[in-house]
Order: structure tokens, then sequence, then C-alpha cells
């Protein structure tokens, strides 16, 4: 078929840039959420509830896999920020985004330092456990999970429903 025959919903209404620059960012943060609840809020806190689990064997595997779990979110931060590399987005979208690199550097650059140093002591013997830099943990993944939602309903009624 030649463009003149081409039926009107097979005619790209987008460039190809464009339309994986709004795939980033909206699947970025949809994965990322997944991520979030399924480590942070499921498998963490059952983790303890496992028979035969201990402490220092639960901390160990939060170690590994929090620290697994932190390069993901990086990777999805830096590829929902190559994708708002464009004119025209809404000022609204670029501060949510801009919050939510804020509070994924401070998660993994000021509270899980300190969580990790706390974990080494628990697991050497030196300190029995618990800390404050846990609920600090807790709060900056339920404020990334309000952004990360934000992100998603803003990109959703822009790139995916315009007009409604």
């Amino acid at each position: 078929m030649d463009s003149d025959t081409t039926p009107r919903f097979f005619t790209p209404a987008i460039s190809r840039p464009a339309l994986l620059a709004a795939a980033g960012r909206i699947l970025a943060p949809a994965l990322w959420l997944g991520l979030l609840i399924g480590i942070s809020f499921i498998e963490t806190p059952l983790k303890f509830l496992a028979p035969g689990m201990t402490l220092g064997l639960g901390l160990g595997i939060g170690q590994l896999v929090f620290a697994a779990m932190n390069i993901v979110e990086v990777v999805f931060f830096i590829v929902l920020a190559a994708s708002c590399i464009k004119r025209g987005l809404d000022r609204a979208f670029l501060w949510v985004v801009a919050s939510t690199g804020l509070v994924l550097l401070a998660k993994v650059a000021l509270i899980r330092p300190f969580l990790a140093k706390r974990t080494e002591a628990v697991l050497a013997g030196v300190e029995a456990g618990g800390s404050s830099w846990h609920y600090f943990y807790i709060a900056a993944d339920g404020l990334l999970t309000v952004l990360l939602v934000t992100l998603l309903v803003m990109g959703v009624r822009r790139w995916v429903l315009p007009g409604r």
C-alpha cells in the first residue's frame, strides 16, 4: 500500500523517538513501582515470617536484595530522566520527576549507607538491631510510591488518553 491508501489508524501520529520517550515516561515508573511494591512492601516483611528465618540471615538477604534493587531504581530513574529531554513537557510532570530523583538520591546516598552500617553491626553481634533509619527508608519508599503513581497518572492522561 502506498501512503495515500494506508488506513488512517496505521499512520503514525508521532515520531518514533517521541513515541519511545513517551513509552519511557510511562514504562519506567510502572516497572519501578512494581519493583518497589514487590520488594519493599511484600517480600521484605514476609521474609521475616518464614519458618527458620533468623535475623542474621534476613539481614544478609536484605543487604543483597536492596543493593540490587537500588541499582535497578537508579537505572529506571536514568531512563525516566532521559525520556524527559524534550521541550514541551508539563512543568508539573518535570517537578514530579525531579522530586522522584531527590527522594531516590536521599534513599540511596543518605539513608541506605546508615542502614548498611547498622546491618553490619548487627551481623557482627555489636548491636541488637532495630533503627530509626528503617523508618526513614520506609518513608522514602512510601513517598516514591506516591510519586511514581502520580507520574503514571500524569503520563497516561497525557500520552495514552489525550483529550480525555
